[in-house]
């Protein structure tokens, strides 16, 4: 066999010693070279294998290895080290009888991986030593930027800007983060942990997608539909079909939602005249609310209409201010 450098790259997001089949026989049989010290090659160690902490130049001691044992194996820190790949490979090539460079990956970052990195910065800026602003806040105090976060979310969206959408739900994976590193702190029997949000939304897909968890009839869009309402039902006992609804949503949205709670299991609630309120607020408010339940009727969003309209009235505004400037010049 040719001698040769196995470049051994494995996930710093996995737990020590999780590696593929191949990647376990490389380095039983042959001596590994490390920049580092880490908890892999200390998993690496305990199970027999022979780990070399390298202390100066790694092509060097990396082809004295393979001169003396005919393989050499290089075990990659977190970031892949590169670097060292990119000096092996031109020495190489350069010189390409002394060995063949191998990429191998030992493991991979499974879907997903990169949240974990997100965790674990977060808990670096709200730990002490990190950054004062994070960990001065509450829940309280953070309320306000996580509905900012979402509105400029939804403004991405509108905009049909997907890659300004990636960046916002970013900024909202933001405040989920640090929302669950702040409840860390709580005292005890009120703290709860990111893992703690993520395996209660994972128990809740499970459960309320059992045509797809279960093994149960898939059927039409209104009938899964119809199914989540009823295991949403069963899971939370609510005295009324508005309950669940968030309250401090824009009021059009609100008016909406409640209209279409009522009629979803046929309450014929009519909603107040206008004519019939004493007072000029009262009868507004009425008749913004009849106007809602007939964009309902006529399937029409009316958070969506009065949003196109405002922004094309803000364009207008804009257009204006642009028009008047040019005069006064």
């Amino acid at each position: 066999m040719s001698a040769r450098i196995v470049l051994l790259v494995t996930s710093p997001r996995l737990p020590a010693g999780l590696l593929t089949a191949a990647a376990w026989d490389v380095v039983r049989r042959h001596p590994v070279l490390t920049g580092a010290e880490s908890e892999l090659a200390t998993a690496l160690r305990a199970a027999g294998a022979e780990v070399t902490l390298v202390d100066g130049p790694a092509t060097q001691a990396l082809l004295d290895t393979v001169a003396a044992h005919g393989t050499a194996v290089w075990l990659a820190g977190p970031t892949g080290d590169e670097s060292l790949a990119r000096e092996l490979g031109l020495r190489l090539a350069r010189q390409p009888g002394l060995a063949e460079l191998e990429l191998m990956y030992g493991s991979w970052d499974p879907p997903g991986a990169r949240l974990l990195d997100a965790v674990a910065v977060m808990d670096r800026l709200a730990s002490p030593g990190g950054d004062p602003w994070k960990r001065a806040q509450t829940h309280r105090s953070l309320a306000g930027f996580l509905l900012e976060e979402c509105y400029e979310a939804y403004d991405a969206i509108s905009a049909g800007d997907t890659d300004a959408l990636r960046e916002e739900l970013g900024d909202v994976l933001l405040q989920v983060v640090l929302h669950a590193r702040l409840a860390e702190e709580r005292p005890e029997g009120e703290r709860w942990t990111v893992d703690d949000v993520a395996g209660g939304l994972v128990d809740k897909m499970v459960r309320r997608n059992p045509h797809v968890f279960a093994g149960e009839q898939a059927g039409t869009l209104e009938e899964i539909e119809a199914s989540w309402e009823r295991i949403k039902r069963a899971e939370k006992a609510r005295d009324s079909v508005l309950d669940g609804i968030a309250m401090s949503q824009p009021a059009l949205a609100l008016a909406a939602k409640i209209l279409d709670r009522a009629a979803r299991v046929g309450l014929a609630v009519p909603p107040p005249l206008a004519d019939s309120q004493v007072d000029p607020e009262a009868r507004l408010g009425a008749s913004l609310l009849a106007t809602v339940a007939a964009a309902r009727e006529a399937e029409l969003d009316p958070e969506a209409a009065l949003r196109r309209a405002t922004l094309a009235y803000a364009e207008a505004v804009r257009a204006a201010e642009r028009a008047a400037l040019s005069d006064s010049h």
